[in-house]
């Protein structure tokens, strides 16, 4: 393979950015995100594999978690920053306390986040905010919510995303949520969810399981990330229980399976939508025993 001109080596390492983290999915679902920002990523489980890949690649950037087998994210930080100190540094934490982050920081790294990291705020510690916005959604569509089928001065009851790659079962959920009074938004895949959730986030989300690139679970992860309390629902062309399990365990609302049984859809999506509801009512500031 010839090797790349100084100008193209030069043009490649801006764009590059070096992920470490021994957990497998979560350099997945980074890595989709980054190349739907047009990032060339690259991939390493520990911190030994961290060094070998910035000696080959220079990267212009690299993502660290703390806690990794063989070499630590601290240890690999140092003597990332003593082979090149203009490569930018993030780490990535389960925990998050004063003195790790000072000791990040005082080691070279531009940011600290705990897991799980918003992607946004990720892209903003990149750097990248200033001189390039985030990619355009051109996995969605459309690109506004549409408004409920009853007419565009109907109050929609919530919003609701729908991400699924089969364009007929996209366009039914959309058509359905749209006649029960719910403005809805369509993407049709994962990385094109989750620029929908950061760009406007819904009430609620409906998530195929089965998509290529960016999965269904490894989807859900990301947007559990970038928001705690949405409310996903997962939607599957299998009735695999464990697939269900990994689901729910992972923050999934609720998971219905395909061919939709709409009234028990119908069902989890007003339950979802009164949870939110609730959630989002300001905690009364009278003692339960106190009589008014």
């Amino acid at each position: 393979m010839s090797e790349l001109s100084p100008d193209r080596a030069r043009e490649h390492r801006q764009r590059s950015v070096l992920i470490v983290d021994d957990e497998a999915e979560l350099r997945d679902v980074l890595t989709e995100f980054l190349q739907g920002q047009g990032v060339d990523v690259i991939q390493a489980a520990n911190g030994l594999e961290a060094l070998l890949q910035v000696k080959r690649a220079r990267p212009w950037a690299v993502i660290l978690d703390v806690t990794m087998p063989r070499l630590g994210g601290l240890d690999a930080l140092k003597r990332i920053r003593a082979f090149d100190p203009s490569i930018t540094a993030i780490i990535l934490t389960g925990v998050v306390d004063d003195a790790l982050r000072r000791q990040a920081l005082a080691l070279g790294a531009r940011s600290v986040f705990a897991k799980p990291v918003g992607l946004a705020d990720l892209w903003r510690a990149l750097g990248e905010a200033d001189t390039a916005p985030l990619a355009p959604t051109e996995h969605q569509e459309p690109s506004s919510w549409g408004p409920p089928s009853s007419g565009p001065a109907m109050v929609p009851v919530a919003r609701v995303l729908v991400i699924d790659d089969d364009a007929a079962v996209r366009e039914a959920l959309g058509e359905f949520l749209s006649t029960k009074g719910y403005a809805t938004r369509l993407a049709v895949d994962g990385v094109g969810g989750m620029a929908a959730v950061m760009e406007d986030t819904p009430d609620v989300v409906l998530l195929d399981v089965e998509m290529p690139g960016l999965n269904g679970v490894a989807a859900l992860n990301a947007i559990r990330a970038m928001a705690p309390d949405l409310k996903v629902i997962m939607v599957s062309g299998t009735t695999d229980t464990d697939l269900s399990k990994r689901a729910l365990a992972a923050g999934a609302f609720d998971y219905v399976t395909k061919p939709i049984d709409f009234a028990y859809l119908t069902q989890s999506l007003e339950t979802a939508v009164m949870m939110n509801q609730v959630e989002r009512q300001p905690p009364s500031t009278k003692h339960p025993g106190h009589r008014a």
